[in-house]
């Protein structure tokens, strides 16, 4: 195998860094955080802003290299998981295991130089990723319900970093996170099904693609929706939303809804990989629109 695709089995060093610390993934938890200090702060610190970039992708990269070294033998099963680095044998176990304690470390650090609650709150998300969700995965379709927590701790974080307190706003930020990473991950974990079994994961709630598994993603959208609303309504303390945000917010919602019930009416690899794409998309724009709905009202 190593013969016929030397560049496949031969990446380069850098590579292999951005993939034992997942950098795409890792990015796109930064984006959330950054999107949850801009909704929380008055004055935008860029130096905390930087921080906060900085700390939060060494957390998330930690999780994720601590996540590659526990599942090694596992990702060896599986497709898509067996050319990382560990189980491709580009990089001891040793080697991910420093990366991952000094990025911890420097993430705590930087997390902590902005404010303490920062910290605690991105060392819960990297011990409930590593020690409950990673160990849970081969275990339970629960383990979903366990990671959606450390999933959802970013774009709440944010908030903290900005305000240095936790509250209804963020609060509301971590719900609207935590209930969209259902028929995120469920999406995933329909069109990555044989490939999950493979390694002894089931992370579908019903354990197959089945109608029930299909109906648990169109309610969790629908929660996913009241919850992105919520601010409208001047519950939410100084997390708002204007009447037009909320329509946009609400359209976005219904677009991936959309993609849901189609996933129900056809139950095919295709449509989850659609939905999976949506929702990624969902989640970006909603946070753009309330980050701008802010600075603009």
């Amino acid at each position: 195998m190593s013969d016929s695709k030397p560049s496949i089995a031969t990446p380069s060093v850098i590579s292999d860094f951005k993939e034992i610390t997942k950098m795409r993934l890792s990015l796109s938890v930064v984006f959330s955080s950054l999107a949850g200090y801009l909704l929380g702060v008055e004055t935008v610190d860029y130096k905390t802003l930087v921080l906060l970039a900085f700390g939060g992708y060494f957390m998330v990269g930690a999780s994720n290299a601590f996540n590659q070294i526990i599942e090694k033998d596992l990702d060896t099963l599986m497709s898509r998981t067996k050319n990382r680095p560990i189980p491709a044998g580009r990089m001891s176990v040793n080697v991910a295991f420093v990366i991952a304690s000094v990025f911890t470390l420097l993430g705590l650090i930087i997390l902590y130089s902005i404010n303490k609650q920062t910290a605690m709150f991105g060392a819960i998300s990297i011990f409930l990723y590593t020690c409950v969700y990673t160990p849970l995965k081969t275990k339970t379709p629960l383990a979903v319900f366990a990671g959606a927590i450390p999933g959802a701790i970013p774009f709440m974080l944010g908030w903290v970093a900005a305000t240095d307190r936790f509250g209804i706003e963020p609060g509301t930020l971590f719900a609207l996170q935590f209930f969209w990473q259902f028929p995120h991950f469920w999406a995933i974990g329909w069109f990555l099904y044989e490939d999950y079994k493979k390694g002894g994961f089931f992370m579908l709630p019903t354990g197959k693609r089945d109608k029930g598994t299909a109906v648990q993603i169109i309610m969790y959208s629908i929660w996913t929706i009241l919850t992105s609303i919520i601010p409208v309504f001047g519950f939410t303390g100084q997390l708002e939303l204007s009447v037009l945000a909320a329509i946009i917010v609400f359209l976005l919602g219904l677009w991936m809804l959309y993609y849901a019930v189609l996933l129900f009416n056809k139950m095919t690899e295709k449509a989850a990989r659609q939905l999976m794409l949506v929702s990624v998309l969902y989640i970006s724009l909603v946070q753009i629109v309330y980050v701008i709905d802010k600075f603009i009202r």
